[in-house]
């Protein structure tokens, strides 16, 4: 079972990046070396996450066979003086079985030790060496792959230049201040505990905020005005910004114009200006193109290559905003649509919902599954309880992890939930519930610590967008995050439940995972006082972000964040309110002309846009012939009717220009313009 049990956690856990990297990349159009780091730093961290629980329950087993052997009682202290607190334990003590039972999720201790050390170097490889100079790669303005690396090493210098100097001062520190000769081993657990320290720095920051805007997040979703008024916030915020780039990107296209312009097809410039080309949007292609051939006049002198590979990076840029913020637009308005169907369906009588675009919802699967009745007691009536339902565990979790987060220094007594947990588990020996327990901590932990990843925004430089819509610098940096918290993270649950002897002081065998970080108390500063510590801020945070203090700021700042009781924030709200009301209305006048197209389709058989039957020819049947007929003849009679019209107002609009010129002529720039004689009309003598 310990081969198939692995397995499945393997395959599923690609499945699972692979998911997400489809939904927020573009498996078909980004770069491969960019999509292969992402889905392999989203892997590796995923992995971690998952197996941890599995090592965990092999400890257990492990530290029961080590008592068998040396018939000992599982967990006993180190230090002398607590031996003594040992006594006054909340957990009855009992002897180790004769023979442990091994877990169903087994896994020989060699293997899993190569598993770690595999998947832990190689996302730190990941993290600190290649992603940021892919990165930087992705992101160059250069025409040649060579011209990619030279960028890439050039502003890496100074990232990789400052990692440099702090190790250097760190290992100054370690050999001249604690007189200690380091060996190779002390020098890796040099490096893992600084990099375990920078990620802890940033897990407490992105925790504190996950842990109390996630339940928040769902209690909020259950009241249906707040998410209406949210939505049409969001709406009015997207205008702006889909404003802004198209204005950015309108004011780049004519900077490309005037340099394919200035560069004539014999320059040696010109394939770079044609790359550029290619990177514009076809509207701007064939508008270039058009102006280009009617007037071909150098105004400029032709730019040099670092102005093209500025402009090549300037117009990638504008492009993937453009596209960011048009794809965001859709997706809001038929969120806001749908919220006010919703709202409409509340109030309405009848257990029925109704779209107001229904050709946009149409399809099999609501037509006999989730039926305009199923879809109203979802939306109307379920939803919000269950919302709420989830907010309330959700709220619950978060308060333990809280808890356990400023009390897992504590060993005598036990204060923290989650150990106390897991070694009442460890008692019976139920291997089921250690996963459990740590399989359900870690996965929340890694929702509230990723979420606030896929959520924050650095500019337009850091931004995860769904929908294939996030670029290639986004979703390095996103594995680069992933990588560097995902260590720390799983220290730190490791730390709350006593399995980490750094944490616990207890002379007990220690997970494979923590074997390969060395002993920790080579730097007695941060292991006795960083990790113990640092770690209690989670409660200012929360607190932080419960009174919105950071949402606060940011709105002082320019940067609009959605509070109920700000007056920009209704401001806000009631524009985004006429802004779907503008869209409503156009969408609606489109939806009537496709029902009146149906309407015509099903009646005659014929396209009318097109002229064309369902089968595609223009012959139909003998019983369709005629009203077709009658329908064309009434259209060219309309037709012609419309065409004398425009020629009597015509006529009657003409004034002769001379008196030697005849009535129905009349000189436009040295031409004649011939005209029919008006017809005679019955309003004529008036």
């Amino acid at each position: 079972m310990s081969g198939a049990a692995l397995a499945v956690v393997v395959v599923v856990v690609f499945f699972l990046a692979l998911y997400l990297l489809q939904r927020y990349g573009d498996l078909w159009k980004q770069q491969r070396l960019v999509l292969f780091g992402t889905l392999l730093s989203w892997y590796l961290c995923f992995l971690i996450v998952f197996i941890l629980p599995l090592d965990v329950s092999m400890t257990v087993y492990n530290q029961c066979n080590s008592n068998i052997t040396n018939n000992t009682t599982p967990a006993t202290p180190t230090n002398p003086s607590s031996r003594s607190e040992a006594n006054f334990s909340p957990f009855p003590s009992m002897s180790p079985p004769g023979k442990c039972e091994e877990p169903w999720t087994y896994i020989p201790n060699e293997t899993l030790r190569v598993f770690w050390r595999v998947v832990y170097w190689t996302s730190q490889f990941l993290t600190w060496l290649l992603l940021p100079f892919m990165q930087s790669y992705a992101r160059s303005g250069a025409f040649s792959v060579v011209g990619k690396i030279k960028t890439a090493l050039i502003e890496n210098a100074l990232y990789y230049g400052t990692y440099l100097l702090i190790f250097i001062a760190l290992l100054i520190y370690v050999a001249v201040q604690l007189k200690w000769k380091l060996t190779w081993a002390d020098l890796q657990t040099i490096g893992i505990t600084a990099a375990n320290t920078w990620g802890l720095f940033l897990l407490v920051l992105l925790l504190g905020y996950g842990l109390v805007e996630i339940p928040r997040s769902y209690w909020l979703s259950s009241s249906h005005d707040y998410v209406l008024s949210k939505s049409y916030f969001k709406v009015a915020k997207m205008a702006t910004e889909k404003a802004e780039a198209d204005e950015k990107l309108a004011d780049v296209m004519e900077e490309v114009a005037g340099i394919h312009a200035s560069v004539r097809q014999n320059h040696f410039l010109r394939k770079y200006v044609d790359i550029i080309l290619t990177k514009c949007p076809t509207k701007y292609q064939e508008e270039m193109g058009i102006n280009v051939e009617i007037s071909r006049v150098d105004q400029n002198a032709p730019p040099t290559k670092r102005v093209l590979v500025k402009l090549h990076e300037k117009v990638v840029s504008a492009v993937q905003r453009h596209n960011q913020t048009q794809v965001q637009w859709s997706i809001l308005l038929e969120q806001a649509f749908h919220l006010e169907d919703v709202a409409k369906s509340q109030n309405s009588s009848l257990r029925h919902f109704t779209h107001s675009f229904p050709l946009a919802h149409r399809g099999w699967i609501r037509r006999f599954i989730y039926t305009p009745t199923v879809e109203w007691f979802w939306e109307c009536v379920l939803r919000q309880g269950l919302c709420r339902l989830l907010a309330v565990l959700l709220c619950l979790l978060s308060a333990a992890v809280i808890w356990s987060e400023c009390t897992f220094f504590s060993t005598h007594p036990v204060l923290s939930l989650f150990a106390v947990f897991i070694q009442l588990a460890e008692k019976w020996y139920n291997y089921h519930c250690i996963e459990m327990v740590c399989f359900v901590v870690i996965l929340f932990m890694c929702v509230c610590v990723y979420s606030t990843v896929f959520r924050i925004r650095f500019f337009n430089y850091y931004y995860l967008v769904p929908h294939h819509q996030t670029d290639a610098y986004s979703l390095l940096f996103s594995g680069m995050l992933f990588c560097r918290l995902t260590p720390p993270l799983c220290l730190n649950l490791l730390g709350m439940i006593h399995m980490d002897s750094a944490i616990s002081h207890k002379d007990r065998v220690q997970t494979s995972y923590t074997s390969i970080m060395g002993s920790m108390q080579l730097l007695s500063f941060i292991s006795d006082g960083f990790y113990i510590y640092y770690p209690m801020l989670v409660l200012l945070l929360c607190f932080a972000t419960y009174c919105n203090l950071g949402s606060r700021c940011l709105n002082l700042l320019g940067f609009h964040q959605y509070i109920t009781d700000d007056d920009l924030t209704s401001d806000l709200v009631d524009e985004g309110r006429e802004l779907i009301k503008r869209e409503r209305r156009k969408r609606q006048r489109a939806e009537d002309g496709e029902n009146r197209r149906w309407a015509w389709r099903e009646r005659y058989g014929v396209d009318r846009a097109t002229g064309r039957n369902r089968a595609g020819y223009t012959e139909l049947k003998d019983n369709q012939k005629e009203p077709v007929t009658k329908i064309k003849k009434s259209v060219v009679t309309f037709t012609r009717r419309n065409e004398k019209a425009d020629e009597q107002q015509t006529g009657l609009l003409q004034e002769d220009s001379s008196d030697d010129e005849s009535p129905n002529r009349r000189s436009t720039g040295g031409s004649y313009l011939t005209l029919s004689p008006p017809v005679k009309g019955v309003f004529d003598d008036v």
